[in-house]
């Protein structure tokens, strides 16, 4: 495969998922991607760990901050960082918990700016059943629970959900030695 590795398979990600229960307020606190004009991300729903800050006068794409989800989900940072130890990561970006409903799809696009030259992106399954599909060029993946993959998000891609439940996904943006 070209656009997808995976890294790991069978984590223990329900740690993660009781603490996405208790804290589920979280969820759509910040809707910068979800709500912006075209966005291919309009039928998901974020909770934002790491990213930019955007409020300021020129938005700074390299440099995240931390946002109240870093310190109240605990077990996903730990499991954030012991994928950047994995990679020998020395900078970490966007790091974004985000849920695609049943029947829902993420559009067709490519990422740009900083986050897609500066970073190399993967992706922690939280909850993929059957029927989630990546899809980055011509080639398709069903994550399974607990899988973690490095995806090329510089070409185009999508996600359609076609399983029984949510897809949640936690994307985690790295720069490598």
């Amino acid at each position: 495969m070209r656009n997808f590795l995976k890294l790991a398979d069978n984590v223990d990600v329900t740690p993660v998922l009781h603490a996405l229960a208790v804290n589920s307020d979280l969820w759509d606190e910040h809707t910068l991607r979800t709500k912006h004009l075209n966005t291919a991300h309009a039928a998901v729903h974020d909770i934002w760990l790491m990213f930019n800050d955007p409020t300021g006068s020129v938005v700074n794409d390299i440099q995240g901050v931390p946002y109240r989800a870093w310190d109240a989900l605990k077990p996903l940072r730990g499991l954030i960082l012991e994928l950047m130890r994995k990679v020998d990561g020395v900078q970490l970006g966007r790091c974004i918990v985000t849920k695609l409903p049943v029947g829902a799809t993420i559009t067709p696009h490519t990422d740009m700016g900083a986050p897609a030259t500066f970073y190399t992106r993967y992706q922690i399954a939280l909850q993929s059943l059957p029927g989630a599909l990546f899809h980055i060029g011509e080639e398709t993946v069903n994550f399974r629970t607990g899988d973690i993959w490095l995806i090329n998000h510089r070409e185009e891609h999508s996600v359609v959900n076609n399983s029984c439940d949510d897809r949640i996904v936690c994307i985690v943006d790295i720069r490598s030695a």
